[in-house]
């Protein structure tokens, strides 16, 4: 039987976005950065999220080393953009810091070409402690951090831009193995999209924005819990679904998202255990956006 696409629409917002190339000496160096800087998802404390996009080759990089893009995000506020921006390149900045500079033989050079740019000098080229000095590369105007072992490359200027985050996928399955199983199968379709991260990957905790705890911030969406089915009054979970699985998508365009959207559900309908396709929201109340199932794949 084909899988049913609910007649429903994920709920999705505005993020500041920075997308960094990271390059290194060796694979087993470059997976060390790539997966440190985009650790920890999160926003829900003011933080950032991170997440990889895609693995380059040699010939795809300025300095003729293996690379990988990634993306980091940020909450966006129109009404204090200034604010926004600060604590996004604060944070994100520890996430250079912390995630990649301290990995041996690791640069980082802009992949985001953008008007709005952020300085690392600032923040980041200053750990050389006033030592640090700046050079061409291929172009790219970077400054190099003398390191005990070496030196830290890092482009001057990063591109930034406002994207959408939130986007998303639940696919309600018979149980674990389906779950885990669609889950995987739509990530590889996710990351074949260019412009996208899933900074959760398979995703086995979707939340909602009202919360008897608001201090920890957004609790367990506890109507979709199949565990709970039978013991609350408003439950929303059907009968025989045992698992719901989230895939999160952040993209740099709302056009990027939705086809990331869209790989993610194509790639459930053969999946045998999975009973239906739907998606999170929040009456409209959380995103500026509405991203309805059935229209993305009409």
């Amino acid at each position: 039987m084909p899988v049913e696409v609910e007649d429903t629409y994920a709920e999705a917002f505005e993020g500041l976005f920075m997308r960094l190339m990271i390059t290194a000496k060796d694979r087993k160096r470059l997976k060390k950065a790539a997966y440190n800087s985009t650790a920890l998802p999160s926003t829900v404390i003011n933080r950032t999220e991170g997440g990889v996009e895609k693995w380059l080759r040699v010939d795809e990089t300025p300095d003729r080393r293996l690379g990988v893009i990634v993306q980091f995000w940020g909450l966006w506020d129109r009404r204090n953009p200034e604010k926004s921006l600060e604590r996004f390149y604060r944070e994100a900045s520890y996430r250079i810091r912390q995630g990649i500079l301290v990995v041996p033989t690791t640069a980082v050079f802009n992949a985001h070409k953008s008007e709005k740019r952020l300085d690392a000098m600032e923040r980041i080229g200053h750990c050389g402690d006033g030592y640090e000095w700046e050079e061409n590369v291929e172009g790219r105007r970077v400054i190099k951090v003398p390191l005990m072992m070496g030196e830290f490359v890092i482009e001057r200027y990063l591109g930034y831009g406002v994207g959408v985050m939130g986007g998303n996928v639940w696919f309600m399955c018979e149980n674990e193995d389906a779950a885990l199983e669609v889950g995987d199968r739509a990530l590889k379709a996710v990351h074949r999209v260019d412009g996208v991260v899933t900074p959760f990957d398979v995703c086995s905790a979707g939340s909602k924005p009202e919360t008897r705890y608001p201090d920890i911030g957004p609790t367990t969406n506890h109507p979709y819990c199949p565990t709970l089915r039978g013991k609350i009054p408003d439950s929303k979970t059907p009968e025989g679904v045992n698992a719901i699985p989230e895939i999160v998508v952040n993209g740099i365009s709302l056009e990027a998202v939705k086809r990331a959207m869209k790989a993610a559900i194509l790639n459930a309908m053969d999946v045998e255990g999975v009973v239906k396709v739907s998606a999170g929201n929040y009456g409209g109340k959380l995103g500026t956006y509405k991203i309805f199932l059935r229209e993305l794949i009409a």
